[in-house]
Order: C-alpha cells, then sequence, then structure tokens
C-alpha cells in the first residue's frame, strides 16, 4: 500500500471529478491521502472533503506566497484552526520560498515561526516548503528546534545536501515528489541515495509536478507509485519495500503520539 503524504485535492484541476481521482488512487493502491492547505480561506473547503472520503486528512496553513495577502497569522488563531476538526493532522505548509519571493522575506520568517510554534503547542508535525532560502530555512529550523522539539518534514524536496543533512540531524523527515523522475534532477537523486529510507516519505504535489511519464499533464495520487518506483530504483531495493517502509513512516511522523 502507498500513502499520498501531500496533494492539493481543493484546486480547480481536481475538485470537480475528484470521485475519479480517488478511485483511480485506491486502484492503485493508494490507502491514505493528506490534502494540503495553503490559505486559511480554503479551510471550509478542505474539511468538506476529509468529511467525504474516510481516508484522507489534511492540515492547516498558510503557504509562503499566501502570507503576506493573509491577515494576521497568530499562534493563537492557528492552534485553534488545528483543533478544529480530528482529521487535521499537520501544520503547512510553511516556509520560505525566495525563488519566487511573492512575499516580503521578514513576513514570511514571521509566519514560518508561527507555524512552528503551533506545531509546538499541538504536536502536530510542521509541513515545510523551502525554496532558494535553505540557509534561512536551516537557521528558523533550528533555532526554534533548540528552544522546544517539534516533529516535521520538509516537503517536496529539491533543495541541497546540506538542508538534507540539517533535517536529519533535527530528526525531521524527508518527502519526494515527482521531480525525481525528472532527467536534470541528478542532484536530488543524490540526496534520495544519501537519506535513509526509514526519513523518507512519498507525495505527488498534485495537480501540479507530474512524474515522468506524465510530465506536462495533471498530476494526481495515482501517480505517487512513480515517485515510489524511482526511489527503489535509485536505492537498489524493490518497489515494495519502499511502500511499506514510507507508508510506515508517515503514520509515525502524524499519527504516533510522541
Amino acid at each position: 500500500m502507498l500513502v499520498d503524504s501531500h496533494c492539493h485535492l481543493n484546486t480547480k484541476e481536481l475538485l470537480p471529478d475528484l470521485d475519479s481521482v480517488v478511485a483511480r488512487a485506491m486502484n492503485a493502491k493508494v490507502e491514505c491521502f493528506q490534502t494540503i492547505c495553503t490559505k486559511l480561506e480554503e479551510i471550509p473547503e478542505i474539511l468538506e472533503i476529509v468529511d467525504k472520503y474516510k481516508n484522507i486528512y489534511c492540515s492547516i496553513g498558510v503557504h509562503p506566497h499566501e502570507v503576506e495577502k493573509s491577515e494576521a497569522i497568530t499562534v493563537d488563531t492557528l492552534i485553534k484552526l488545528s483543533n478544529s476538526h480530528p482529521k487535521i493532522i499537520g501544520i503547512g505548509e510553511t516556509g520560505l520560498d525566495y525563488y519566487y519571493e511573492r512575499s516580503q522575506r521578514d513576513i514570511q520568517q514571521d509566519a514560518f515561526r508561527s507555524h512552528i510554534h503551533t506545531s509546538q503547542a499541538t504536536n502536530k508535525p510542521l509541513i515545510v516548503h523551502s525554496r532558494s532560502a535553505d540557509d534561512d530555512t536551516i537557521e528558523i529550523l533550528r533555532s526554534e528546534m533548540n528552544n522546544k522539539p517539534y516533529k516535521g518534514l520538509i516537503h517536496c524536496f529539491s533543495s541541497t545536501k546540506k538542508l538534507a543533512e540539517a533535517s536529519l540531524d533535527m530528526g525531521l523527515y524527508i518527502s519526494i515528489a515527482g521531480i525525481v523522475t525528472f532527467k536534470n534532477a541528478d542532484d536530488l537523486r543524490d540526496a534520495v541515495l544519501y537519506v535513509p529510507l526509514d526519513r523518507l516519505l512519498i507525495e505527488t504535489d498534485s495537480p501540479y509536478l507530474a512524474p515522468i511519464p506524465f510530465r506536462g499533464q495533471t498530476n494526481e495520487p495515482a501517480l505517487v507509485e512513480h515517485v515510489a518506483r524511482k526511489i527503489a530504483e535509485i536505492k537498489g531495493v524493490s518497489f515494495e519495500e519502499v511502500a511499506r517502509v514510507t507508508t510506515e513512516n508517515f503514520y509515525r511522523l502524524f499519527f504516533e503520539k510522541n
């Protein structure tokens, strides 16, 4: 069985035909999904999805692209929202994006810390987006970890080995998406080889980043199989082993109380 640890099921590409999307995923042996919040205005729509499908869970948070357009992102607000529904299991996605820089860096950093404080207060794992911001991501993660430990992962990992090493040192997980199948992703494949299998998760980030041979098409949770197969190829283990361990990792991270 497989888990898609990070997808966006409320998007216009997937929501209109969500019954079929879920059915195709189940046929591909995807047993569980986490649909990710990127702005607080999405929460009612996301909760409708998790109420309809027993195997879909969700997060709450504000993506770094959205933080400058959002109301004040306070820890009290995030804690209240995170405890508002039993199927909210993660905090995020949050983090830093200096590639597009659609929000000012200081606002991104403040929001990132608010999400971390929420994770610390609720014991719900932090879901981190980091693009072209490795040094600041590491500094904020580490300084907050030193203040009070928390759980989490770097989602859709496509950064440097430096970020992978620092994240692993802090006890975080690394989540791999379809980018790992792309022709020019040698550095990412090297990182996958470096990260222990028991610290890896898999995701689609659908409807974005469809893996080869579907690149350019709408991505969906059924295609997470191709991510698992590529990881198996890189690590020289069976597909079944990658499916089993990444599924166990997901449940350990998001459902074990520790």
